[in-house]
């Protein structure tokens, strides 16, 4: 991503009144639930636009590309999603939604290592499946998050702060060393998600990435021996 978002003329475009939509898609209705057609024109636009923001970036991206790549008219993409920063902050949304699956499964009843490792590994495969989708990520983190902060501070730390409790329930219980269960949470998203940020550096070093299994499990071993290292109890400590 370039500079910060700013309002783009060609995003602010509506669509033309009386336009018919293209055969087989369905607009959508304010407040009414989506039919399966509609779901599936979104999610081929949401997909088709990471890819568009992800080689472009917000500014450089145009809503006749999203199109273009969606395999739809720009007429019948704007039924969907009014602008581009609509579209944009959809893709950020979606992004986020699934990036944090994993997290949300943490239980507190299961076993420590158990739990972190699977994790973990869900982390890494969510590096080599969607690396576009992390880096995207990533640059609007970098851009000071102006389009999703307000998501950032609402359920992504309604999130956090519900699964630090479950790290502070296993301390308590003796069944982790007690630690500060944020930065912890931070320790794994940036070992895990570096593998698809720095990807290039990545290959260049070692001659493959996260995308070959092999070495993802390698990856997962390291990093499984290097936290639970540090986080289970050690024999005879109290």
């Amino acid at each position: 991503m370039t500079a910060a978002m700013a309002p783009d003329s060609e995003g602010q475009q509506q669509m033309e009144a009386g336009r018919i939509p293209d055969a087989g898609t369905e607009p959508e209705s304010d407040g009414a639930p989506r039919t399966r057609i509609q779901e599936k024109n979104r999610a081929r636009i949401l997909e088709a636009a990471l890819g568009t923001f992800s080689r472009f970036g917000y500014r450089g991206a145009r809503v006749d590309q999203i199109a273009e790549d969606a395999g739809m008219s720009k007429s019948n993409l704007l039924y969907y999603f009014g602008s581009k920063s609509e579209i944009y902050k959809a893709v950020l949304a979606d992004l986020l939604d699934r990036w944090l699956a994993p997290l949300r499964t943490l239980d507190p009843e299961g076993d420590p290592r158990t739990e972190l490792t699977a994790y973990i590994e869900q982390k890494l495969q969510f590096s080599a499946d969607y690396p576009q989708a992390s880096r995207l990520f990533a640059n609007e983190m970098l851009q000071g998050a102006p389009v999703i902060r307000d998501v950032l501070a609402g359920p992504l730390k309604a999130l956090v702060d519900e699964k630090s409790q479950v790290l502070r329930h296993w301390a308590e219980r003796g069944r982790i060393r007690p630690v500060d269960p944020t930065h912890l949470i931070f320790l794994i998203w940036a070992t895990t998600q570096t593998y698809a940020d720095f990807a290039p550096q990545i290959e260049a070093i070692t001659g493959t990435g996260i995308h070959d299994e092999a070495f993802r499990r390698q990856a997962l071993q390291a990093l499984t021996d290097l936290i639970f290292g540090g986080l289970l109890p050690r024999p005879g400590s109290p």
